[in-house]
């Protein structure tokens, strides 16, 4: 505990501040005076800091006496108050709870709660916000709702006797694409807000958020929605935060960010499509968002429903242990069967002749639907027109000259790619290595498959949704738009077409290479592609008539393809989870991703030694076999630092051990300035890299 020293006031309360700073060398709060009796954890203060000058930050800890080592302590007084940029009741405790579990700094912990900042600020003056999309039906009952199946019914009334009980419950909803879970999520928001308690629904990705924010809108009226994600403006994103921290709005929509929502009194925390990759942060803090959210939840007495067709591994091992509690729902809501998979084997099309990127079978399929006015969904894991510049006279690839990285070519743009830094460079004309003319493109990527698409079916109407095509604010909802009003027949994208789509005019579904998600750097590499293929799927025959879906794969043996094909889940569970528990990966322990990064490569190889060295010494040399690494990594950014990374995996035991060790090191290595290293954690991180 520091203290903040000078000044003799009349004092009311005492108060720790977490100040905000972004060095760890004054990560723990400071201790301060106040003359306020109505001061309170969470508040924003400006506090005097380093000599004459200020700083903002938030009160963690309120108490009437001094801590007897600082008795006799001389302490400062905090300058001001900022009420209105005051943090949620209970947010200190998360952020208190995320330093601990992320080793993230208290202040960037606290910032995930916090307002927009230096952005306008616009007076609200009630009413529908802009990120409103229609009036819907006003109350906490609406009339005329549509007709549960008998598995919503048991589903909703478990989650309903969960919310009158007014208590932590935590469940897992497996239910197929097209049971109708989003209406039981509605279902269950309209019972908390009954008892004047609050909502958090949260979708995995931010083009998603305008369709289920409609549903919602409709359902509970325009007024009552907010929508916090990180594609607003700051004028927008202020807007919403103060319509959730007033009151205004008792229900907030959004993706990841929004699970720290300015209110309090949460009746119930959506997550749906809780197996999502995105959920995971890869920025300061790298916070897990369920993790965050059950966290919220049980501080709150709340229900947090976690929702998937295809559960992460992880969540269904603790339902299937008790931590969660397991509801089933294999039906689709409109009685329609689920579509009709077929495994296409592309090294057969290859032996036959066939070196397009459509098996005859999915051709054919395409062909004989757009003719009766069928839409089409083709799925691809790979943005960009081609994965890779090569030469064929010498096997030369073009690499990030920063990462080390292959680049990918982008057409559209001309230019070769970093999908990992961000740097491009022109597409060469020769080879850089021995100059020869013999430099092509080579892969597969989402922009590529647009093309050959449109030489192939040269009278459809053809859309592209992937992280290029939707770059450009409202792209996203323009496409998803016009595809919803039959204006596109083939859509092409990336993991964002097999997220929550709900369109019964979509038949077939073609996943152009189930291939890509296998061979991910990833211990996850079966699982997300067990899930792509599964929910890729899920968007066909949503309507009347059962649909078509074309698996193309050059691994049609694969235990995760086989067992999407029939629709599986419980078989592929049994076998990856023999896998996980043989390797003891999650769900049988933590997987801690160490980076150390140096302004040279030889610093940041000794760097990451001595780590090792620090860390066998404070958890004991029996661990040893458990620190795997290190090797060399790309930097963070172009032009950045070099970097060697580790992974430890951590026993259930031995979590507190390592969470001791750990961030006494990376405290250690961080405010040392003669070490030259920085080092930061990773908590079960989504690659090897």
């Amino acid at each position: 505990m520091h203290i903040a020293a000078r000044g003799t006031v009349e004092i009311v309360k005492y108060v720790d501040v977490a100040i905000d700073t972004r060095s760890d060398m004054v990560d723990d709060p400071f201790t301060y005076a106040s003359d306020e009796d109505s001061v309170r954890v969470g508040m924003k203060v400006i506090a005097p800091f380093a000599g004459s000058r200020s700083r903002a930050g938030y009160i963690v800890a309120v108490r009437d006496t001094l801590p007897a080592e600082l008795k006799g302590k001389s302490i400062r007084r905090i300058i001001s108050v900022a009420e209105s940029d005051s943090l949620p009741e209970g947010a200190v405790g998360i952020a208190l709870w995320m330093r601990r579990r992320y080793f993230c700094r208290l202040i960037d912990a606290l910032d995930c709660f916090a307002p927009p900042v230096d952005e306008p600020r616009r007076r609200v003056s009630g009413g529908e916000s802009a990120a409103a999309i229609s009036v819907g039906h006003p109350g906490c009952r609406p009339s005329m709702l549509p007709e549960l199946t008998v598995e919503q019914k048991v589903a909703f009334a478990e989650l309903k006797s969960a919310v009158d009980a007014g208590a932590y419950a935590a469940y897992l909803v497996h239910g197929v694409t097209g049971s109708g879970k989003t209406e039981l999520y509605m279902r269950v928001v309209a019972e908390a807000a009954c008892r004047g308690r609050k909502a958090i629904v949260l979708v995995p990705e931010i083009s998603l958020t305008p369709q289920l924010t409609e549903r919602f809108a409709e359902r509970f009226g325009a007024g009552r929605i907010a929508v916090i994600h990180s594609r607003m403006s700051g004028s927008e994103r202020w807007t919403e935060w103060i319509r959730a921290r007033s009151g205004e709005a008792d229900v907030v929509v959004g993706a990841r960010s929004a699970v720290f929502a300015p209110i309090d009194d949460i009746g119930v925390i959506i997550v749906d499509e809780e197996h999502e990759t995105t959920y995971k942060s890869d920025m300061t803090p790298k916070y897990d968002t369920v993790e965050v959210a059950l966290k919220r939840a049980a501080r709150a007495g709340a229900v947090c429903v976690l929702g998937s067709a295809t559960p992460s591994v992880v969540s269904m091992y603790r339902a299937r242990s008790g931590v969660y509690n397991l509801i089933e729902m294999k039906e689709r809501y409109n009685g329609t069967p689920l579509p009709r998979l077929t495994v296409v084997d592309m090294r057969e099309e290859l032996r036959q002749g066939n070196r397009g990127i459509f098996s005859s079978t999915l051709y054919d399929s395409m062909k004989t639907n757009l003719a009766v006015g069928k839409q089409t969904i083709l799925f691809l894991n790979r943005r960009g027109y081609s994965t890779f510049i090569s030469c064929r006279s010498c096997g030369y690839v073009m690499r990030c000259p920063e990462c080390g990285i292959s680049m990918t070519y982008h057409r559209e743009r001309n230019r070769i790619e970093c999908h990992f830094c961000g740097k491009y460079l022109p597409l060469p004309a020769v080879c850089p290595d021995c100059g020869s003319g013999n430099i092509r493109h080579f892969g597969l990527g989402t922009e590529k498959v647009e093309e050959l698409t449109k030489e192939a079916f040269p009278d459809a109407k053809v859309a592209r949704l992937d992280l290029d095509s939707t770059a450009r604010k409202g792209s996203a909802a323009k496409i998803l738009g016009d595809f919803g009003r039959g204006k596109t027949d083939i859509l092409i994208g990336t993991q964002m077409v097999a997220k929550g789509l709900d369109y019964d005019n979509v038949s077939p579904v073609g996943i152009i290479a189930a291939d890509v998600s296998l061979n991910i750097p990833d211990f996850r590499a079966s699982e997300r592609t067990f899930q792509l293929i599964t929910q890729a799927s899920g968007r066909a025959g949503r309507g009347d008539e059962v649909g078509e879906v074309y698996v193309q794969t050059y691994s049609p043996g694969h235990y995760a393809v086989e067992a999407a094909a029939t629709d599986d889940y419980d078989g592929f569970y049994d076998t990856e989870i023999l896998v996980r528990r043989a390797l003891s990966y999650p769900p049988y322990g933590d997987i801690c991703q160490i980076t150390v990064y140096a302004d040279s490569e030889r610093r940041a190889a000794e760097g990451a030694e001595r780590f090792i060295a620090g860390l066998v010494l404070l958890v004991g040399n029996e661990e040893r076999g458990n620190i795997l690494g290190p090797r060399k990594v790309p930097p963070r950014r172009q032009g950045g630092d070099s970097g060697y990374s580790l992974n430890i995996k951590v026993m259930p035991g031995r979590r507190r051990v390592y969470e001791r060790a750990l961030a006494t090191l990376k405290k250690k290595i961080n405010t040392d300035k003669r070490s030259k290293c920085r080092i930061m954690i990773d908590i079960n991180p989504f690659s090897s890299t």
